[in-house]
């Protein structure tokens, strides 16, 4: 069977009514929708290699990539569904197949309380400069939160928000804010000469899609020491493992000073996971929230007592708003927004959280 255009854009609504997150498309198997975290086959005849084909292109805009299609291994990209969603597309390759994940994006850019995540992250969000990092493994939600921090800068501040994505996810119309949003590959050649010329275009806030290397790391420092907010996402569980990334990406006799660099730009860090709710139908984020303090700052300075983040975010709960991954998965329980299991198999010590439970938080 051939999939065509209308075929194809069925499968979407169809996997937009249902709260799809990701569709898996693959050679002679049958499509599957990401539903509350589990792979779920459709009811739809296996896609030959043939329809997976038709689905690359129908997604490809640019024609000499549609020429070569046969001969890409890797490709991203994005493709809007008018009324629908955004699309967020890998093509790739596997033992002589073709495979395609599709990431659905909501047309409508989300805000924090939609999303229910803490105020505070709105308060972040307004920070004068700095770097904000949102963390977390993939499908965690790393682009929704980022995007619901933009469209609150965008609802409250007449500033210049400059976006550097791969590809372009959300779609901000300016309010407030005037934004500029650049797709690498299509507007520029890549994030390293993005930045550098970033630089020069008048940016407030910068946002940076992805912290992939050294050089963009750098620059992303550089541009929180003259003066911008820049937030970006990297794939690491906590704020004490984002620091060792960010660290571990230099050569060793240049981490010193970009630890201390770290130190004195790094405003907070975001890292989140995503888990079932109660009643099966949804999932929510929890989130760890570190804001740095001098306490912290010093912490990170010191490579030997860097473990002491941890205590000074777990602190910060009734101050300043900071909380750790376990303090925020006992506020869902409590909550009733997870089970008991579904906070015991999250929680980053299934022991304190109990104990917790059992005795309450102490700074409470």
């Amino acid at each position: 069977m051939a999939i065509t255009k209308e075929d194809f854009v069925k499968l979407i609504k169809s996997a937009a009514s249902n709260g799809v997150s990701d569709i898996h498309i693959r050679t002679n198997e049958r499509p599957c929708f990401r539903m509350r975290g589990d792979l779920v086959p459709i009811k739809v005849e296996p896609y030959s290699y043939d329809d997976v084909k038709d689905v690359a292109l129908i997604l490809v805009k640019d024609e000499k990539l549609k020429e070569n299609i046969e001969n890409e291994k890797e490709l991203d990209g994005s493709y809007p569904v008018p009324k629908v969603c955004r699309l967020r597309y890998n093509l790739f390759r596997y033992q002589g197949k073709m495979g395609i994940i599709l990431r659905l994006i909501d047309s409508e850019v989300p805000t924090t309380e939609a999303l229910g995540i803490p105020l505070v992250v709105n308060k972040i969000a307004s920070a004068h400069n700095g770097l904000v990092l949102v963390t977390g493994a993939t499908g965690s939600g790393k682009s929704s939160t980022l995007a619901a921090m933009i469209n609150h800068v965008n609802k409250t501040k007449p500033v210049h928000i400059l976006t550097l994505e791969d590809p372009v996810e959300y779609i901000h119309q300016p309010i407030k804010a005037r934004i500029t949003q650049r797709e690498i590959g299509e507007d520029t050649d890549d994030f390293g000469a993005a930045l550098r010329s970033a630089l020069r275009q008048d940016p407030d806030i910068i946002l940076i899609g992805e912290m992939r290397d050294a050089e963009t790391i750098s620059i992303a420092i550089k541009a929180a020491e003259t003066g911008h907010l820049v937030f970006g996402t990297v794939h690491t569980t906590d704020a004490l493992n984002t620091i060792g990334r960010l660290i571990s990406m230099f050569p060793p006799e240049e981490q010193d000073a970009v630890r201390s660099r770290i130190a004195d730009n790094l405003y907070a860090t975001v890292s989140q996971r995503l888990l079932k709710t109660v009643d099966g139908k949804g999932r929510v984020a929890a989130q760890e929230i570190m804001i740095t303090s001098p306490g912290i700052k010093e912490a990170i300075n010191d490579a030997d007592n860097i473990a002491e983040i941890y205590t000074y975010i777990e602190k910060g709960k009734r101050g300043v708003g900071t909380q750790s991954f376990d303090q925020h998965i006992t506020d869902l329980y409590k909550a009733g927004k997870i089970s008991i299991d579904e906070a015991k198999k999250n929680a980053t010590s299934p022991e304190d959280f109990e104990r917790n439970l059992m005795f309450g938080d102490q700074d409470d």
